[in-house]
This record gives C-alpha cells, sequence and structure tokens, in this order.
C-alpha cells in the first residue's frame, strides 16, 4: 500500500501562488513588449544563467541573505525565461517543466511515496542512483555536466560512484591513498632533483593527489570547492590590505622586496 505523505498546512501558499502567477506576468509582458527581452534565445541566456549561478554561490558563502533572496529571484525569473522561449516554440511550457520535476521527486523518493524504507541520508542516495539507471542511465556518472569545474566534477563523482556502493570503508584508507599519492608525484616532480621533469606525468601525478584530497574531504564533511573558495577570499583581502596599506606609505607594488611585503602580510593575518 502506497503511503500518503501529509504536509503541515501553509498559511502562506496562496500568496506564493500569487507572487508566481505575477513572475509569469511580467515575464510574458516583458517578452512582448521589451525590444531587449524579445531578442534573447536559450543561447543568449546561457552565459548569464551561469553567472547568476555564481552569484548566488558568493552570496551564500558569504551568508548574505538580501543577496540570496535577490539572486534566486534572478534565477526564477531565467527558469521562467527558458520556458516562455520553449513555449513559443511548441516544445513545452513552464506548466510541463513544474509536473516534470514533481513526477521525477516522486518516482525517485520511494521511501516517502512507497513502500521502501530508508532511514538515513545514504541509503536516500543509493535508492536514488539505482533508480536512474533503472529508468534508462546507462551509467550512474550521466548526469555529471561535462562542462562543470574539474574541483566540482570530482566531488560529484565520487557522490555519485558512492551512491552504488563504490567507495573507501573508512577516512584512514583514504589517508593512506593521499600519501600514496603524494609520493607518486614527489617521485615524478622532485623539488630536491635537477632531473628535467616529464610534465605530463606530473600533471597526471598532481591530478591524481587531488582527486584523493578531494576524496578525503568528503569522508570528513568538508566541501573542498567551499573550502577553497574561503582561502581564495582570505587571500584577496590580505592581498588587498598589502596593496592599499603599502601605497600609504608611498610604496610600490613591484617595486619592494619580498621581506617588505611579508610585512604587511603577516599584519594582514592578525586583522
Amino acid at each position: 500500500m502506497k503511503k500518503t505523505p501529509l504536509s503541515a498546512p501553509d498559511p502562506h501558499r496562496e500568496a506564493k501562488l500569487q507572487a508566481f502567477d505575477r513572475l509569469l506576468t511580467v515575464m510574458n509582458e516583458l517578452r512582448e513588449n521589451c525590444p531587449w527581452d524579445k531578442k534573447q534565445t536559450m543561447e543568449t541566456l546561457r552565459h548569464l544563467t551561469i553567472e547568476e549561478t555564481y552569484e548566488l554561490s558568493d552570496a551564500i558563502l558569504e551568508k548574505n541573505y538580501s543577496e540570496v533572496k535577490k539572486e534566486l529571484g534572478d534565477l526564477m525569473l531565467h527558469n521562467v525565461f527558458y520556458a516562455r522561449i520553449a513555449a513559443e516554440a511548441g516544445l513545452f511550457d513552464v506548466a510541463d517543466v513544474l509536473n516534470s520535476i514533481c513526477d521525477k521527486l516522486i518516482e525517485r523518493h520511494p521511501h516517502v511515496y512507497g513502500d521502501v524504507i530508508a532511514t538515513d541520508e545514504q541509503t536516500v542516495k543509493e535508492n536514488w542512483e539505482k533508480i536512474k539507471l533503472r529508468t534508462g542511465n546507462k551509467s550512474v556518472l550521466e548526469g555529471v555536466p561535462k562542462s562543470l569545474p574539474a574541483l566540482v566534477k570530482a566531488i560529484r563523482i565520487q557522490d555519485k560512484a558512492r551512491g552504488v556502493g563504490f567507495d573507501w570503508e573508512r577516512k584512514e584508507q583514504v589517508w593512506e591513498k593521499v600519501e600514496e599519492e603524494m609520493r607518486e608525484f614527489k617521485k615524478e616532480f622532485n623539488a630536491e632533483s635537477n632531473d628535467a621533469v616529464d610534465k605530463e606525468k606530473a600533471m597526471a601525478e598532481f591530478g591524481d593527489l587531488l582527486f584523493s584530497l578531494v576524496n578525503y574531504a568528503r569522508f570528513i564533511n568538508i566541501d573542498p570547492e567551499e573550502a577553497l573558495e574561503r582561502t581564495n577570499k582570505k587571500f584577496i583581502k590580505r592581498f588587498q590590505y598589502l596593496e592599499s596599506e603599502s601605497a600609504k606609505e608611498g610604496k610600490k607594488m613591484g617595486e619592494m622586496t619580498l621581506a617588505e611585503m611579508d610585512a604587511y602580510w603577516n599584519r594582514a593575518k592578525t586583522l
């Protein structure tokens, strides 16, 4: 017997439906009356959507929730924009988009809408990947976009492989792999040696090392993309302090010694 999920009444549901209807109305009006909106295609919107997604990511990392709201609005606009363009071409409309995702969610959550038992997150992920294979996917890795940045792609590949049981059992095993890859990289690119470096081999080993570090980060519940981005932001903040403070004292970047720049850098680290 199928379960009947019960959701708590939403006192703001009508307002949400009205707001979505308003967005659809505004989108239709812009598409019909604005010269810029009239000209847009899926292809011209694509790079703008990618940019908006990164802006949302920045806002989330900075915990700037007013910006999160703004960027979510921009992405909602893009979603209905694509659907409007598709409807004009007779491909599909926004109702088809929404019904499609609802159907997929119901199908892939049999522990909510069916008789399957899943009491933890990992079981849910494993069921998700198995269902995808049963419904036409030839590989669990098919859902990883080819154009993802390499670091994010590594995370997604490992997550999906784990979803079908292809994973290490303990984090200690993963760390041993990190150390093994470090030794292999050092062998190909030894800073203490004057021998010529085989760049292709060194690059391959460095890639293996990065992949294993991403794997270890996953095992200790660290998002390596977020960790690296936080370090990027920290470096930018400190470097810009170095630039501004040295300029106040009449010094120019490119003309200071490394020791002079280190002095400003160490001051930045105390802020």
